[in-house]
């Protein structure tokens, strides 16, 4: 039977939306969910090696935020706001696909521009809103240096940033903090950061290290699609978007063959290995390369889980896809996870939570 989205929805008290970081990173807390013994343990971040295995290993998403919004000006002095999405390296250097702001004022064959620092010029549109854009840029610069040097981080809309909270010290707190300490600055290919890890301090891995805890990165490349809301009567009519992902060689051994409990952090990193394991066929030898594919996976109840045995991850939006895969993951195989989570996320509320991309975590085991 087809699942209402309204199961998964639920109401939040606004002034649980955590409009900055925590102090710390690892100050932020921690609500420790134990699926065997069905019990929830109030905690912080910093506690979470209480928590973890000496056999335990971490799949991180390592894939590092690009400043993704620039400003521009059409020919006529009326704004434009042009937000990079992915690059389209099959149709030529500095192409990608963007949302543009006002769209309707921008059809194909018009410019919009930045001083000298770049030109747009917009190629073609598709049905989902987004604008193919060649970029022209001063001495051939690509688009992400200009990005690196012009762009805003791109933060939820959730997330209030008008001009009483846009200050230049905001701003560099943002570049900062919306951004994992692991981040492969060569990897700048999210638009939105994987959140759950943006808890961890340089500190707090080196603890994990020293308890033998071990490490592994993979790169899913983060798009808007992962936080758009379920607007279907059910969940299984949502169209799911699609994301690439790369998983080196070395993270290919670790997730076939684990020494103890695979932890994802973050719903990128679920939806990067269980796609993987999906769709690889494990053979006698180790893999020697890396492993690069497209995610359109879509994990809701009852799904099950066949490369995750562990969850970190955030407080997540009502009627989104982020809240089933964690509904699914609560109960494998079964619908039980979805008035659990339900329970779960009144218990947050109730305790004061911080939600959302700068809010507080969970550990789910």
């Amino acid at each position: 039977m087809p699942l209402s989205t309204d199961l998964f929805d639920y109401q939040l008290p606004p002034r649980l939306i955590a409009q900055t970081p925590a102090g710390r990173r690892d100050a932020s807390r921690l609500l420790v969910v134990d699926r065997t013994a069905r019990t929830l343990t109030h905690a912080t971040f910093a506690d979470l090696p209480r928590f973890l295995r000496p056999t335990d290993t971490l799949f991180r998403n390592n894939a590092a935020v690009l400043p993704a919004r620039l400003r521009a000006q059409r020919p006529t002095g009326g704004a434009v706001e042009c937000f990079l999405l992915r690059p389209e390296p099959a149709r030529g250097e500095n192409i990608w696909w963007c949302l543009l702001r006002p769209g309707k004022k921008l059809p194909v064959g018009a410019t919009f521009a930045h001083g000298t620092e770049f030109t747009g010029h917009i190629l073609e549109k598709n049905s989902e809103g987004g604008a193919l854009i060649r970029f022209e840029t001063a001495g051939n610069e690509s688009i992400i240096a200009v990005a690196n040097r012009l762009g805003e981080i791109p933060l939820p809309p959730y997330i209030n940033r008008d001009a009483a909270h846009n200050s230049p010290d905001t701003r560099a707190a943002d570049r900062e903090r919306y951004q994992t300490v692991y981040a492969a600055r060569d990897r700048q290919v999210a638009v939105a950061a994987p959140t759950a890890g943006l808890h961890f301090t340089p500190e707090l891995l080196a603890r994990l290290g020293a308890d033998g805890v071990a490490m592994r990165d993979i790169t899913l490349h983060v798009g808007l699609g992962t936080f758009k809301p379920i607007e279907t009567a059910t969940i299984e009519e949502h169209p799911i978007h699609r994301e690439l992902y790369e998983i080196p060689a070395s993270t290919q051994s670790a997730l076939l063959s684990p020494r103890g409990r695979r932890v994802a952090v973050g719903t990128t990193s679920v939806r990067t290995i269980e796609d993987f394991f999906r769709k690889h066929s494990a053979g006698t030898t180790a893999p020697t390369s890396a492993f690069a594919d497209e995610a359109a996976l879509y994990i809701y109840p009852p799904s099950t889980f066949a490369g995750v045995d562990a969850l970190i991850t955030n407080f997540h939006q009502p009627r989104s896809t982020l809240l089933c895969l964690v509904a699914a993951f609560l109960s494998p195989g079964t619908s039980d996870g979805i008035a659990w989570i339900r329970e779960i996320y009144a218990e947050a509320i109730a305790k004061e939570y911080r939600f959302f991309s700068y809010g507080d975590a969970m550990l789910i085991v």
